[in-house]
């Protein structure tokens, strides 16, 4: 049904579950492919990059954000790939979507962000009206 599923993390609980949501997806359908899509928010990046100053230190530490969300695919033998976006994440992730021929987008409804967190008109709400394929928003 779904091949191609882009999967926003950013190493929160319910990142995770949207994990566990779009390998279920995968196992509907052969040779289907995750894409892990990690946005790196401009605010954040400016203090990462004073703080680890090499850019291999700092790609390593964002991919640590989300090793439970690796592990957890290893594990269940999906087929998956991680990409790093520079951008807001709302925005961010809807370019990558809309631009990626997904046929399914799986993101957590709250993520690290405590002020986006208080109502769903943050990232999730914004990727469910912008973007072109089906959203599936897990809470």
């Amino acid at each position: 049904m779904y091949k191609r599923i882009m999967l926003a993390v950013d190493g929160s609980d319910h990142s995770q579950r949207a994990a566990q949501h779009a390998v279920y997806l995968t196992k509907t359908t052969e040779n289907s492919q995750i894409d892990c899509v990690y946005i790196v928010d401009p605010e954040t990046a400016k203090s990462e990059v004073l703080k680890y100053g090499d850019s291999d230190i700092l790609t390593n530490k964002r991919r640590e954000k989300i090793t439970n969300v690796e592990e957890f695919l290893q594990e269940q033998g999906a087929s998956y790939e991680v990409k790093i976006v520079h951008g807001e994440p709302g925005p961010g992730l809807v370019k990558t979507a809309n631009e990626g021929g997904y046929d399914c987008v799986v993101v957590g409804s709250r993520g690290l962000n405590n002020l986006q967190s208080m109502v769903l008109g943050s990232v999730s709400h914004k990727v469910a009206k912008r973007v072109e394929c089906p959203v599936m928003i897990i809470k």
